[in-house]
């Protein structure tokens, strides 16, 4: 069923407003879960190969449209969700709509991969979390924050 859904994320809506990019994000941010099944089942190659397709559809689509400036596609795996995110921008990969600290790459793999191992979606093992005992150990300065990573790919026309 994800492969399904994956071919059908060009014919969801697509908004491209530069002057709004909280227009854009509310209608074209979107999610995936997959049941155990399908996790199980299904490889990273072709999960990875599933979202390629999708990527050049929305380039021809943002080219019909008429857009002529910075577009990006991209997926992550939100751990704490259990799910795969994707959204369409008209921002640059440096410029995503995340208040978290991302690291853009060009290999879908590594999310593809945590995603469909993922035994439990949306659970978070406390090993997985700061150890809160040690707060006062800690210095004043902010603690580490894990990057994730965002697959991106240049839908737009100009570069």
């Amino acid at each position: 069923m994800l492969l399904t859904w994956i071919a059908e994320v060009p014919d969801e809506p697509l908004v491209l407003e530069p002057a709004d990019l909280r227009a854009e994000w509310e209608s074209n941010s979107w999610s995936l879960g997959a049941a155990a099944e399908d996790r199980s089942s299904l490889s990273v190659a072709e999960v990875v190969a599933a979202f390629e397709r999708p990527g050049a559809a929305i380039q021809e689509r943002i080219r019909d449209l008429g857009s002529s400036g910075v577009a990006t596609f991209y997926v992550w795996h939100d751990r704490q969700a259990g799910q795969l995110r994707y959204s369409t921008g008209s921002v640059s990969p440096d410029a995503l709509a995340f208040s978290g600290t991302y690291v853009s790459s060009d290999d879908l793999g590594p999310a593809i991969e945590g995603f469909l191992a993922d035994s439990e979606p949306g659970f978070i093992d406390s090993s997985d979390l700061d150890d809160t005992q040690n707060l006062s150990e800690q210095t004043a300065t902010e603690p580490e924050i894990r990057p994730f990573v965002v697959w991106v790919s240049n839908v737009g026309v100009a570069r």
